[in-house]
């Protein structure tokens, strides 16, 4: 791999795992330390790599100059400030303070997770922190997942930051009392991170598996530590296996999106659904049954090729447990496929109209859908409001290629 492709992808791989041992051992009031000395280590990477060469542990070198970059802010403040901590008086001691060894990373990223999702920080702006922070996604990355300018995530993360330290939130692991609700908003975080990836607006893109991909690193560090490795952590893992087992069937070559009846079930990915069962499987040793449980077993449901009556009604009653215990309108609607597949795409038609989702393009390619072989001039209709809605060329032909093979069929 060349130094132009190599320091983009240890950007993202590796930032996060700096900016979190550094804010752990600087205080998040200090995060925009951490994230200069980040930012730093990369732009002297990219300088000596392009004249020296790419060393032969690139990793091992990015931690150095971090951790020496650190010492240095860290010998200079004490300077300035004429100031020196006990704890801070010799070189060993600095040695001991900046560790960047895998367990400390990992355990910096679990408990920045954590402070990142405290609840007195707004839901948007900790799938804004989780992105910058723990996956490494510039500023303009951020604002194409939230369809928003770089003012705007600029203002909500320093507005995220600020509460942070207004609040004095700790980057530490909640204590036992606190686990279950904490673990609750980071689930809801990695939850919608994945969501941003799976139902994508952005880029001109109807998947965008980076972020599914980031969604599914986080949840494996949960499942990698003993004190969060809980079941509703295990099914979210199983549900975000199962659709990306489909990965591959959902988009067309042009990257449009590939309804589910018109996938093509080989390019289902067996290794995937697999890992997904195995997840799920673990997600059954408690004693409460949350949405992730359900949604993974929906997706399961939805990894079987054969179509059959039985597999219709098990999804339809799933999502009419899900329903009852976490409604969502968009749950709603999903609700209303199965139950057209289970029973009638008439009953489904009075269902999925209850809903009156009028600003959603699923809603209205689902009517579509649904209306198709039963009335032409409401299949039309339905199809052309979805266009309306639409926000990538590559959808947009794709309800159009409908709109016209419904004038042939006429």
């Amino acid at each position: 791999m060349q130094t132009q492709e190599l320091i983009p992808h240890l950007f993202r791989t590796e930032y996060s795992k700096i900016i979190s041992v550094l804010c752990r051992r600087f205080g998040f009031d200090q995060m925009e330390t951490a994230e200069d000395i980040a930012s730093d280590t990369f732009l002297t990477a990219a300088q000596a790599w392009s004249y020296k060469g790419i060393p032969s542990n690139p990793t091992a070198w990015l931690y150095n100059v971090a951790k020496n970059k650190a010492k240095n802010h860290l010998q200079r403040n004490t300077i300035f400030e004429s100031k020196v901590s006990p704890e801070i008086k010799t070189d060993d001691a600095y040695e001991q303070d900046i560790d960047l060894s895998p367990k400390n990373i990992t355990d910096s990223q679990l408990q920045m997770m954590f402070a990142i999702c405290h609840p007195a920080i707004q839901p948007e702006a900790q799938i804004g922190l989780s992105l910058r922070i723990l996956c490494g996604f510039g500023i303009d990355e951020v604002a194409e997942a939230f369809l928003a300018s770089k003012e705007t995530i600029n203002k909500r993360l320093f507005r995220a930051k600020e509460k942070i330290r207004n609040e004095n939130i700790k980057i530490e692991m909640p204590n036992l009392a606190e686990m279950d609700n904490r673990l609750e908003n980071v689930l809801t975080t990695i939850y919608l991170l994945f969501s941003e990836g799976y139902y994508s607006v952005s880029q001109n893109q109807v998947l965008r598996k980076d972020l599914c991909f980031e969604a599914m690193r986080l949840c494996h560090m949960l499942i990698e530590n003993e004190s969060t490795n809980k079941p509703p952590v295990n099914a979210l893992l199983s549900l975000m296996y199962f659709h990306a087992s489909r990965f591959e069937a959902r988009t067309d070559q042009n990257g449009g999106l590939i309804l589910y009846d018109d996938q093509d079930t080989n390019l289902w990915n067996q290794d995937l659904v697999a890992k997904g069962a195995w997840y799920l499987n673990q997600a059954t040793t408690g004693n409460r049954l949350s949405k992730y449980h359900l949604e993974a077993s929906i997706a399961y449901w939805h990894t079987q090729k054969t179509d059959t009556k039985e597999k219709w009604e098990n999804i339809l009653q799933l999502y009419n447990r899900l329903l009852q215990i976490a409604y969502s309108p968009v749950a709603a609607l999903n609700r209303t496929f199965a139950l057209a597949k289970a029973n009638s795409p008439e009953e489904a038609i009075i269902e999925a109209e209850k809903l009156q989702l009028t600003g959603n393009q699923f809603y209205y390619t689902l009517l579509g859908e649904l209306y198709t072989g039963i009335d032409y001039e409401q299949a039309k209709s339905n199809f052309e409001k979805a266009l309306t809605l639409i926000k990538t060329p590559a959808d947009t032909a794709i309800i159009q290629s409908k709109i016209d093979r419904l004038t042939q069929m006429r």
